[in-house]
């Protein structure tokens, strides 16, 4: 259960409900979305993630950005990131489950694991075997985008952002990371 209660789109700031009137005809609403439409500033700079999603998209293939996305939010533990994900392998024809890596998707599983788990000791070795694959101006964007996954993963799950109705069904999918019970 979220942890702020969400405004109707008449209670919104100018700017937030020409954002909501927008996201609404373009049948885009999600319950993250109505979360940070209550401060527009956060709201605006969250959207940002679009941006940096086109860029992954264009640089790994909207295959290989799914499954780096998805690893960053169960990694991480967000219920909704991960099970928007989890829905978007599942229209690629991936089972979450059982994911067939290619050696560039598994490398890009294995940053997105190491980046959430601790961020100061990524292995040198790891971008090695990304230079295989990309150019340092694409790994840049490759990193960028994780780290702005981790605030979104991190948005939703500190203030509980319910999940959407049209994930429920995919709950039973999300595998809780259990990398942090150990920790003190």
């Amino acid at each position: 259960m979220a942890r702020v209660n969400l405004l109707g789109p008449e209670e919104l700031n100018a700017d937030s409900k020409k954002a909501y009137d927008e996201l609404n005809s373009q049948n885009k609403i999600t319950n993250m979305k109505l979360v940070m439409l209550q401060e527009y500033g956060t709201y605006k700079a969250f959207m940002g993630w679009y941006d940096s999603w086109a860029s992954i998209v264009e640089i790994v293939g909207l295959r290989a950005a799914t499954i780096y996305a998805h690893a960053v939010s169960t990694t991480n533990g967000c219920l909704l990131c991960s099970l928007f994900f989890i829905s978007d392998l599942k229209e690629l024809g991936i089972n979450p489950g059982d994911i067939k890596f290619e050696e560039n998707e598994k490398i890009l599983a294995e940053l997105a694991e190491a980046i959430v788990k601790n961020p100061t000791k990524v292995p040198d070795e790891l971008f090695d075997s990304l230079r295989k694959f990309y150019t340092d101006q694409e790994i840049v964007a490759i990193v960028g985008f994780a780290i702005q996954m981790q605030a979104t993963n991190n948005f939703n799950s500190v203030l509980g952002v319910d999940v959407d109705d049209r994930l429920l069904p995919l709950k039973e999918y999300f595998k809780p990371a259990t990398w942090r019970d150990n920790i003190k």
